[in-house]
């Protein structure tokens, strides 16, 4: 099917040339093209030029949408998401606002725990119904790429449950969804810390890598949850079985996981809530992205990860949501732009670039995802009518998402 948009006010971050994430001040420059058309062509995009230089015999679209004016920009990528969660933790966000912390509350049985008492108790049917209604509701705002993450099973069983439930969702919705095995997330009920990193290593990762049910291998190296030895561990474990590491590092403490990533080749280091200046030389020249996740720290009141001084030396940087029922209950990407902007200091055409091209990388899918090139996949949405780029992280509440359109096709 060939599709054409006409009439767009602003083509939004066109043209990156090849380039798979963008560095410092290059996440500056967002490409765009006004008063602009766009072609779609079987899923990818085919053409795109200003309206005065449309062929005049058109280009045989077989459907035709006006934009009315709205800007057209790619999809949000969200590399960093837990939406595969059974009900709720609202009671931990009134213990939040009376002053216990998020080590306080895990520290107590709850947090990470709780919701694995939950999931425990449901079925698989009714976990991927949960979580189908938080991948439309994103999908909705824009997101057409998902990194979807296990770790509230803490068990064999359970962790399979919910990787069987991503693929589910992979195979049920027209967004691109890559799957994360987060065994290594909490100490498992019952379990001793060494007797759980064996489970970890010795059961699950098998498990796992014989269904095929993870693209990626995560853990929660932090402290007072596993440490720089059992993550290096964990890594080495799933290589075998061609999981590569992205990992939770640097949100509560810096103790050394950073490292441990850079050095086995993660694809994404993410949190860096407290990660130190001391370690962007670790970063630099690796294929590693520093991967904020600006809605934590807003839900919580931790520090913001240094964003501004990343870009500022050289680094590049992506941008997650963090979506997850104890510490950031939204995956609303537009809102992570703005939190960017607001509180992280990037300009909007830096948050962009970091939740889209960069975004993309952190999940290994820039190739094909994250700018309006021609030859990746027409994964984009067409806004509102707006005054100008600046006004989405401006706006931080506005809806702006007019249209969705995933794979080339209307998500209605």
């Amino acid at each position: 099917m060939r599709l054409l948009v006409e009439n767009i006010s602003t083509l939004v971050g066109t043209g990156i040339g090849g380039k798979l994430r963008l560095c410092g001040s290059e996440m500056s420059g967002l490409n765009t093209l006004d008063n602009a058309w766009l072609l779609a062509d079987d899923g990818r995009f085919a053409a795109f030029g200003g309206m005065d230089d449309m062929p005049p015999e058109g280009l045989r679209a077989d459907v035709v949408v006006d934009a009315r004016g709205g800007m057209v920009l790619p999809s949000w990528c969200d590399p960093h998401t837990h939406v595969v969660y059974a009900g709720s933790r609202e009671g931990e966000f009134v213990d939040k606002i009376r002053g216990l912390s998020y080590a306080e509350i895990a520290r107590r049985g709850g947090g990470i725990l709780n919701s694995a008492d939950l999931l425990h108790t449901l079925s698989e049917d009714e976990l991927y119904a949960q979580a189908m209604r938080r991948v439309r509701e994103v999908m909705k705002k824009g997101t057409g790429c998902l990194e979807i993450k296990s770790g509230y099973g803490l068990n064999t069983a359970d962790e399979l449950k919910m990787l069987r439930v991503i693929r589910r969702i992979s195979e049920s919705v027209p967004a691109r969804i890559v799957s994360t095995f987060l065994g290594a997330h909490a100490i498992g009920r019952g379990y001793g810390h060494a007797e759980y990193v064996d489970l970890v290593v010795n059961e699950m990762i098998p498990e796992v890598g014989r269904e095929r049910l993870a693209d990626f291998v995560d853990v929660f190296c932090d402290e007072g949850f596993f440490t720089p030895e059992d993550t290096a561990r964990i890594l080495d474990a799933a290589a075998p079985w061609g999981m590569r590491p992205k990992i939770h590092v640097d949100e509560l403490a810096s103790i050394g996981g950073l490292q441990v990533g850079v050095e086995r080749g993660a694809l994404s280091v993410d949190h860096l809530e407290n990660m130190r200046e001391d370690e962007f030389g670790v970063l630099r020249g690796s294929i590693t992205m520093p991967t904020a996740l600006p809605g934590t720290s807003f839900f919580l009141n931790m520090p913001y990860a240094p964003a501004r001084k990343m870009i500022d030396s050289g680094l590049p940087v992506a941008v997650a949501s963090d979506y997850n029922p104890g510490s950031t209950p939204s995956g609303d990407m537009k809102f992570v732009v703005s939190l960017a902007c607001i509180k992280m200091r990037l300009l909007p055409s830096e948050a962009i670039n970091a939740a889209t091209i960069n975004a993309a990388c952190a999940m290994g899918l820039s190739a094909d995802y994250g700018s309006i090139d021609v030859g990746k996949v027409a994964n984009f949405f067409v806004t509102e009518p707006m005054p100008s780029v600046d006004f989405i992280p401006y706006a931080y509440t506005t809806p702006i998402v007019s249209r969705v359109f995933l794979g080339g096709e209307e998500i209605v």
